[in-house]
């Protein structure tokens, strides 16, 4: 895309999704540098953002002075009256062509200075420095703004070990640079602030533009991950000093998504907490900024997570009456491979809405390493949740153990699409729609989730009535946690972290053209790592198929048991209904 056209869609997006008055910018003005000693300096860049410049270069303002607005700059906002200690320093995008997101600015600022943090507004330099990266003139002012935010931390009142960075699109890129290469420095020393250490504490990028290898020259890279294979910008560098980090981006947007992906697998090589949060069908904007929130409270960066609000034991309880009915799976006498199971007949269970919100059906099988059934931990809470929104959900209680045998899954694969088979033949009586039934399952129950969303067209079992005439084919599914899903843990954790090239999605899933839209929820610390997730993801959107994606910082295997409020291991619930509704799936 032409420049000149990305200028215009940046401004369009800023002031569409977070309009600002431009009387709203009071805070205190520090410049980057001393007079006459910014490094690579252009005569046709500013530092000055589009609320006061203007569409500058294209459109600038009447009577708006580019010689006097050379020095780019930190604007430090009122402290807040309940100081967490942390300071947040806020990025605006623009494609390195001017700095566009005043409304998103102050959004930021207003949200962020309510929970106690001191923010401060970097501008850096626009338009592109010419001869030289697109980012590097941004790069310089950025590590320079870090040091300059450590060196008056005391003096603000913040500590200078809790500094985070958020950014948005081309200021995403310059959060992630900030967050990668601090080792690296940017500029030759001007005096002594550039002694100070430039690494941050955190960062959250929003749509980081250019960070795969094909948008690194600050184009788009929209076909990455779809026609070709994608590989990360060289210019970033993991280390010690990479900081913890919370990636949003749309599915659909232009600068590709996996310019999130690939890094966030680049930190989980090397253990670095982080998320990912992936928004099926958003385009190019800032998503999720509640997500960003419940990730600074689960690493405790604004100082108020106890220790006794990280094992609190969080369930579901349903506000109204749920009604429950039991029925049985199989035909008596005709349930395929009977010889070869512990005694137990499967079961539906269908927990009923007082009052009937939706006609969709979420059926859901629990986790237990194929072992045993989780009815209680895993599937309970989850119906008596979609019950309080007034949607039917079904559990399935599938055989287990094991069979002995056959592969691991057999008998409950078996069970699971008897269940949907069954669910879409009742659902016309029951007032529901037999074209809207999807299946979340956990571990375990992930995997058979994945098989069966994943194999529709290939039967588990030969037919034993009319009822097995019927489509098992799902309208969505819901992986959390699943377990087993690539090959270097395909019956144990995960010998990599599902981190090694080698380790692929498992050979029994049959992603084709009616495999269904995802969202997918694990904790980044699980021992059945979140590349199980995040591989799935990636196929998923070389299909073209737009699905959600959300990791959750230092959350283990069943994350859920034990959540703290205001985090995302909390509120994950509230991830499947939004990416329900914004799929229109529960309509």
């Amino acid at each position: 895309m032409k420049k000149p056209i990305l200028v215009v869609v940046r401004l369009l997006l800023s002031s569409s999704l977070f309009a600002a008055p431009e009387a709203w910018r009071n805070g205190e003005r520090v410049p980057l540098w001393p007079e006459g000693k910014i490094p690579h300096f252009q005569e046709h860049q500013i530092g000055e953002m589009t609320d006061e410049a203007g569409g500058y270069p294209l459109k600038p303002k009447e009577g708006f002075d580019a010689a006097a607005h050379r020095m780019p700059y930190l604007e430090w906002f009122a402290a807040p009256t309940n100081a967490n200690g942390g300071c947040m320093i806020l990025i605006s995008g623009g494609g390195y062509q001017n700095c566009c997101d005043v409304g998103l600015i102050k959004f930021w600022r207003d949200e962020l200075t309510k929970i106690g943090f001191q923010c401060v507004n970097l501008v850096y330099r626009t338009p592109r420095a010419k001869g030289l990266p697109c980012h590097q003139s941004a790069w310089e002012d950025g590590q320079r703004a870090v040091r300059l935010v450590r060196r008056d931390a005391k003096k603000r009142g913040f500590d200078p070990e809790k500094i985070g960075v958020i950014g948005m699109s081309a200021g995403g890129h310059l959060t992630c640079l900030l967050a990668t290469i601090s080792q690296t420095p940017a500029y030759d020393k001007v005096d002594d602030v550039d002694e100070t250490p430039c690494h941050i504490n955190w960062a959250i990028p929003n749509a980081p533009a250019y960070n795969t290898l094909n948008g690194s020259k600050g184009d788009q890279s929209v076909k990455d991950g779809v026609s070709v294979v994608p590989s990360i910008n060289p210019v970033f560098t993991v280390d010690a000093k990479t900081c913890p980090m919370c990636f949003h981006h749309g599915g659909n947007d232009p600068w590709s998504p996996n310019g999130s992906t690939l890094l966030y697998r680049e930190l989980r090589k090397r253990g670095i907490p982080a998320e990912l949060h992936l928004y099926a069908d958003k385009p190019h904007g800032a998503h999720g900024f509640e997500r960003a929130l419940e990730f600074i409270r689960q690493m405790n960066f604004d100082g108020k997570l106890s220790k006794n609000e990280e094992l609190h034991e969080h369930r579901f309880y349903p506000g109204d009456t749920i009604r429950t009915e039991k029925e049985m799976l199989w035909p008596k006498g005709k349930m395929p491979d009977a010889d070869i199971c512990h005694p137990f007949d499967p079961y539906l269970v269908w927990f009923v809405p007082e009052k009937l919100k939706t006609k969709a059906i979420q059926v859901i099988v629990p986790g237990g390493g194929y072992w045993m059934c989780n009815f209680n931990g895993e599937g309970t809470p989850v119906a008596h949740y979609l019950n309080g929104k007034g949607m039917t959900a079904v559990v399935v209680m599938y055989r287990c153990p094991r069979p002995d045998g056959k592969p691991k899954h057999q008998i409950a694969w078996e069970d699971a699409q008897r269940a949907v088979r069954l669910v879409r033949s009742e659902a016309p009586a029951r007032g529901l729609d037999p074209d809207r039934i999807g299946i979340m399952g956990f571990s375990a129950g992930g995997h058979l989730t994945l098989m069966t969303a994943t194999n529709a067209k290939t039967p588990a079992y030969e037919p034993v009535d009319a009822i097995d005439q019927i489509s098992c084919k799902l309208q969505w599914a819901c992986p959390i946690y699943p377990a087993y899903s690539l090959t270097d843990g395909a019956d144990q954790p995960n010998q990599t972290g599902g981190n090694d090239d080698s380790a692929v999605l498992v050979p029994e899933f049959s992603f084709d053209e009616d495999t269904p839209p995802m969202c997918f929820v694990h904790g980044d610390a699980d021992g059945w790592a979140a590349m199980n997730s995040v591989k799935c993801w990636e196929k998923l959107r070389m299909m073209g198929r737009q699905s959600d994606l959300h990791t959750l910082a230092k959350r283990g295997h069943c994350f859920q048991m034990r959540a703290a409020p205001g985090t995302g291991s909390y509120t994950w619930m509230d991830r499947i209904w939004d990416f329900l509704s914004r799929k229109r799936l529960n309509k």
